[in-house]
């Protein structure tokens, strides 16, 4: 009798202890869900923020643009690249790395941004001042020679970053679709419909620190509706996933190279803005934009 109720002590004990490992295990799991669900919400958070960033920025390019008198290529082109950013970042992952590298590249466009724009202002103030010594064809005369001058000064410091950058870039970066004869004749046009293919060229920049032979990079393509076109095949660099269109391959001879791929869609192109982006592993190096009608 004695034996019988000590197994019975011995099994509600065993059932406490099974049942408060049961608790702490349902606790913990739940602590788990609540942190995993929190970090999700404030990544997104901070990746809406970005957005926002962003696009305060381009809302500030493009009245600047609007402003000028005279197209400055390299407001517009830095516009591009800001809109390319915003593309790239709605269909990347929620990641800390991911959101972090766009906050470096967001940070490196809006030092870019603040010289860009003291140098416009100051070439305001310069244009105002001679308006007001100098005829209108002198007026004319003197703006074309300070925005050259100033370009030149731009390009010339552009080629010292990439001459002193070990990595490849690349230039004139540029898209349309084309139409595929059967004798192999291919023809411009800017008709969705009638497009077989999207021909995408740029130029790989010479650059002394890069060693000669064969490399590589990455060209991704996105339609009005941001799929990724062509191949549309995935690589992994450290934690970031990279969706790409295709990989072009050139034998590099330390000069300038230019080349020309195609990417093929998955159905009939549609209507709308198409973005181009270029990638040196995982790093965006050059993007454009065309449309097709």
């Amino acid at each position: 009798m004695e034996n019988s109720n000590s197994k019975s002590v011995g099994l509600k004990i065993a059932l406490g202890i099974l049942l408060a490992l049961f608790l702490g295990t349902g606790f913990y799991t739940s602590k788990l869900y609540k942190e995993k669900k929190e970090n999700e919400a404030t990544l997104t958070k901070e990746k809406e923020q970005v957005m926002a960033d962003l696009s305060s920025m381009a809302k500030q390019y493009d009245i600047v643009i609007q402003e000028n008198e005279v197209t400055n290529q390299n407001l517009v082109e830095a516009r591009e690249r800001i809109q390319g950013l915003m593309d790239s970042l709605k269909i990347s992952q929620n990641s800390v790395n991911s959101l972090w590298r766009y906050k470096k590249k967001f940070l490196a466009l809006q030092e870019e941004m603040d010289v860009l724009l003291t140098e416009n202002d100051k070439l305001k103030v310069e244009n105002e001042l001679l308006a007001t010594t100098l005829d209108s064809t002198n007026i004319q005369l003197a703006e074309r020679a300070v925005f050259t001058d100033s370009l030149l000064v731009q390009n010339t410091q552009l080629s010292e970053v990439v001459e002193n950058a070990a990595v490849l870039q690349t230039v004139g970066l540029k898209g349309f679709g084309v139409i595929e004869r059967s004798s192999g004749k291919l023809i411009p046009t800017e008709r969705a419909r009638r497009s077989d293919k999207i021909r995408v060229c740029f130029t790989v920049a010479r650059n002394a620190l890069v060693g000669a032979g064969d490399k590589e990079l990455y060209v991704q393509v996105l339609d009005p509706l941001n799929n990724v076109l062509g191949a549309n095949e995935q690589i992994q660099f450290d934690e970031t996933v990279l969706n790409y269109s295709m990989i072009s391959k050139f034998n590099y001879e330390n000069k300038n190279l230019d080349i020309c791929e195609f990417v093929e869609p998955f159905e009939d192109f549609v209507e709308g803005r198409y973005i181009i982006n270029v990638f040196n592993e995982r790093e965006l190096i050059s993007t454009s934009e065309f449309n097709l009608k």
